[in-house]
């Protein structure tokens, strides 16, 4: 394992294309919560944003905020304690009713007559619904536009060759004054495949940068023993804020 100082202050790696014809179908991701190979779940929720919470949410009451690709990541139910709504998209069942079962919420379900095949999961108390459907089929259900977006285990779960059409969408989203927080990588490609993929900071200021500014709120060495099993010595989380300009 390199030193963290300097795994911190590391260029990115050159070579951004090394991945970018990587494919996943959605069957693969539903296999995935199948055969439980969910490593991405953080059964205690996410470090960096509970820490820079404050900082997201600038006292606002009663937003509405998105979890594009949201698993059952307990975050929802932080957001729907604190009176927002929460919004949430997912391609597996399983993994959305694993999500009201873990956190003791009953709910109700429907069928999405915009989109065949699609359901959509409410909490009885209203402030959570989550989407089973792909992300790209999302805008035909008309979910409104939102204030906030988390987004962890999102853009660095999409095809690479979807990211523009996925920013696309995100930013569709969006209310005016919005605030959007993403959780992205760093690591050597070409020793690991992904996901979780590769995304380059040029990438995300062409993606978003006509848009939002664009503030790395923190950066931290993220290494555990599991990553020595993808091929790689470092990888590092980058927890990015964007803000309307």
């Amino acid at each position: 394992m390199a030193n963290t100082r300097a795994v911190l202050d590391a260029e990115e790696y050159p070579n951004t294309e090394v991945q970018k014809n990587r494919v996943l179908t959605l069957e693969e991701w539903q296999e995935k919560w199948v055969n439980h190979k969910i490593a991405f779940h953080q059964e205690r929720g996410h470090q960096l944003l509970k820490k820079h919470l404050d900082t997201f949410l600038k006292g606002a009451k009663e937003l509405r905020v998105f979890f594009p690709l949201c698993g059952k990541a307990v975050e929802m139910k932080w957001f729907a304690d604190r009176g927002h709504s929460v919004v949430g998209v997912e391609i597996s069942e399983l993994g959305i009713r694993e999500f009201f079962m873990e956190q003791n919420l009953s709910y109700s379900e429907e069928q999405i007559m915009e989109i065949p095949g699609a359901k959509v999961f409410k909490s009885s108390s209203g402030n959570i619904s989550l989407y089973c459907c792909s992300l790209f089929d999302l805008p035909r259900a008309n979910i409104g536009k939102f204030d906030r977006i988390w987004d962890r285990g999102a853009l660095v779960a999409i095809n690479p060759g979807d990211r523009k059409r996925y920013a696309d969408i995100i930013l569709s989203l969006t209310r005016t004054g919005f605030q959007y927080l993403l959780s992205v990588f760093s690591y050597d490609p070409t020793k690991h495949a992904g996901p979780p993929f590769y995304v380059p900071d040029a990438e995300i200021k062409t993606l978003f940068g006509s848009v939002c500014n664009i503030h790395c709120l923190e950066k931290v060495d993220a290494f555990e023993e599991v990553h020595k099993n993808w091929g790689i010595d470092y990888i590092i989380e980058k927890l990015y804020l964007f803000i309307e300009k």
